[in-house]
């Protein structure tokens, strides 16, 4: 239900009146702000363990490991004002060898750069000035054993830092409280060998954890080990997978790296090695507005690259950064849109149950749209907001958005014009085919029908809003599997057929409903607004009959009704 303001309310449901409609393009694909990297620095360095931080001055900081042939040395960089034209060539040798995995998180003018050596140190060095100048090292710990296959570190806001890493089947913490360091913890999970972790700071201890199940199928999962945010202090939540791959196939996880420069953004390397086998790495971001303990991660995509050792993300102001030991890259993080209103000769939008379209022609007389303007590129974020020209100006209802899809260049009878068509968020769900396969409840309550939903909608970077819902919705755990190559529309319509909720789609938001028959009515047509059109349609039902088959528990005997 939109809120008018009175004079808006008074041109709707005037008997004539005169439309206005506002339509931006921006550079966002379901409400997030896409970033467009540009490689500043392509080199011949050896694709090995690495990392990147960011401190408060703005610098650079890049470290990278030398390959076992090169006794495993330990590099680091400083790259004072990052751009376009900087030299990333210029490496300094820390005097560091025989390294395992190397960490680097930063805040305000401290850097600490963290690694694990093969004979099981844990070691720290710092910097308190943004890494200009760097003191001695420090060793403050040690690993269990040599097979350490993922090293994180983060700061919280307070100057605390905590060091994650995993040791074969093991993810342990370290912090460092008030200048002293802690003894470490290790989590409570049971799996098999992990092979990556990264970390961020945001009220909680929030973890990408990738390695191997129990039963030895490939994962990639969320964790959150609790600072009072979300989860209570020195809790470890529950891991919750957002990518999997069965241990008889050709696929790995590893190499994870996470930050947040607006939302989580994260990237993991895939390996397949089967025929054409890669090392590619894949990104994928939180939905817009979503809780990190709920596993909102939309679906990853691969990034152009083969890396075996992925790529570290950094930012700082308007900028977000990648990097490797060989490559770095920026992306900016402003928001650009650009208002096409005013060259609107006319719009039609569709909507129905399961799919809304938009088709928009603009004037293209002077040859203005000849090359799509940036940021009007295919994919973008449409923002459409109907209204009409009140007493008070051109007045608006905003909070409509469409996924621009295709273009049509047309010309007839001397004049010119650009058709765009774009669909809504159920067009991303209709599109979506699942990557791999996902099962929920088939021993114990993990998921109910509500979480899965949601865990759906965030593959396509939809948040899940209630506006009502049953207690069906909330209290039942089906055994569900999402199979490879499955649809969203199917996925979501199986889901919708155990429950009586309903989903209505507006903006980058899927709304959940419970329709009952004492719900109040919102709006009225036919007296104070009159119906200008009309037009009614009965179908012929499209199931003539209905066969259900079950088990019989008191007969002991399957059963088809």
């Amino acid at each position: 239900m939109r809120t008018l303001s009175s004079t808006l309310l008074s041109a709707q449901q005037a008997a004539s009146h005169t439309p206005y409609v506002k339509i931006e393009a921006k550079n966002r694909i379901a409400g997030v702000i896409r970033l467009d990297w540009v490689r500043l620095y392509t080199g011949s360095e050896d694709d090995c363990f690495h990392a990147a931080t960011i401190p408060g001055d703005g610098s650079l900081i890049r470290v990278r490991l030398t390959p076992a042939a090169d006794g495993r040395k330990l590099y680091r960089q400083r790259v004072a004002n990052p751009g376009p034209g900087s030299d990333f060539t210029s490496w300094t040798y820390t005097n560091q060898y025989g390294c395992l995995v190397v960490a680097a998180a930063s805040c305000g003018a401290e850097v600490s750069i963290i690694w694990i050596n093969e004979n099981r140190e844990v070691r720290r060095i710092k910097s308190a000035d943004n890494g200009a100048t760097w003191g001695s090292t420090e060793l403050f710990d040690y690993s269990p054993t040599t097979n350490v296959n993922g090293l994180a570190a983060a700061y919280k806001p307070n100057g605390d830092l905590a060091i994650f890493f995993a040791d074969q089947t093991t993810l342990y913490v370290k912090k460092r409280v008030g200048g002293s360091w802690q003894e470490k913890i290790a989590w409570d999970k049971s799996t098999g060998d992990l092979s990556g972790v990264a970390a961020v700071y945001d009220a909680d201890w929030n973890l990408i954890v990738s390695g191997q199940d129990s039963a030895g199928n490939f994962k990639l999962w969320s964790l959150i080990y609790g600072d009072g945010g979300d989860v209570t202090f020195g809790v470890w939540s529950a891991l919750k997978e957002f990518a999997s791959a069965p241990s008889d196939g050709n696929f790995q996880y590893h190499s994870v790296f996470m930050a947040k420069p607006d939302i989580y953004r994260c990237f993991y390397v895939e390996t397949f090695s089967g025929t054409e086998s890669y090392h590619r790495p894949f990104w994928s971001h939180s939905v817009l507005g979503s809780k990190f303990l709920d596993n909102p991660w939309r679906e990853p995509v691969p990034f152009n690259l083969s890396s075996e050792y992925g790529l570290a993300i950094a930012y700082h102001g308007d900028y977000c950064w990648l990097s490797t030991p060989y490559g770095v890259w920026r992306a900016s993080l402003t928001e650009t849109s650009l208002n096409l209103s005013a060259d609107v000769i006319s719009l039609r939008q569709e909507i129905e149950p399961h799919q809304g379209r938009l088709t928009i022609e603009l004037r293209n007389d002077e040859g203005n749209y000849a090359l799509l303007p940036s940021p009007l590129e295919i994919g973008c974020q449409l923002e459409f907001s109907p209204g009409y020209v009140t007493s008070q100006g051109n007045e608006i209802s905003p909070g409509q958005t469409f996924s621009f899809e295709s273009y049509e260049h047309t010309s007839s009878g001397g004049n010119a014009s650009l058709l765009l068509h774009a669909r809504d968020g159920w067009g991303w769900i209709n599109k979506w085919q699942s990557r791999h396969q996902f099962r929920w409840n088939k021993s114990s309550a993990e998921m109910n029908v509500k979480q899965i939903i949601e865990f759906v909608l965030a593959r396509v970077g939809l948040k899940l809003e209630v506006i009502s819902q049953s207690s069906v919705i909330t209290g039942y755990y089906p055994d569900f599997a999402i199979h490879t190559n499955n649809r969203g529309d199917i996925i979501i319509g199986e889901l919708l057929s155990l429950v009586p909720d309903v989903l209505f789609i507006e903006g980058n938001k899927a709304y959940l409903v419970n329709p009952l028959s004492s719900d109040a009515s919102s709006y009225a047509y036919g007296q104070n607004h009159a119906i200008i059109e009309g037009r009614y349609q009965q179908n012929a039902w499209e199931v003539n009959r209905v066969q259900v088959e079950g088990y019989d528990p008191a007969g002991a005997a399957p059963k088809v009704v």
